[in-house]
């Protein structure tokens, strides 16, 4: 549910504490203007700034899928595992809808790289999952 999306050829990750720790039993609480939404905002403004000038990434456009780390480790990583799974394949005979047709998947996605987390904790943790793949 915390999650950015901007389509493009390549996709970044991105890693921000948007929210901050929530109390026990939820994830996030209040929204963090200065070290969370701050950061997302000059992540998406490098985006726009690059895919505006021709001369940098001609015919390539960067794409973004940004996760909320609510400031919480294990958050964090539950979070990268959205990424591990969009790199992934689909599945043959992952299951049927309803009417008996197989589900659409989309095709994986492109992820280049990964900016964040801001604490060590949580780019550990987050690094060392997706080191992996």
């Amino acid at each position: 549910p915390h999650a950015i999306r901007l389509e493009g050829d390549l996709t970044l990750g991105g890693l921000f504490p948007v929210h901050s720790r929530g109390p026990p039993g939820t994830p996030c609480g209040p929204i963090k203007k200065e070290k969370g939404v701050h950061r997302l905002e000059a992540m998406l403004y490098a985006l726009d700034r690059v895919n505006g000038d021709p001369q940098l990434l001609p015919n390539l456009t960067l794409g973004a899928r940004i996760l909320d780390t609510c400031s919480r480790d294990t958050y964090a990583l539950e979070q990268a595992l959205g990424f591990v799974r969009r790199l992934l394949p689909a599945e043959d005979g992952g299951g049927r809808c309803p009417d008996g047709s197989h589900p659409q998947r989309d095709p994986p996605e492109r992820l280049v790289g990964v900016i964040g987390a801001s604490a060590s904790s949580v780019s550990i943790m987050v690094a060392n999952v997706l080191r992996l793949f």
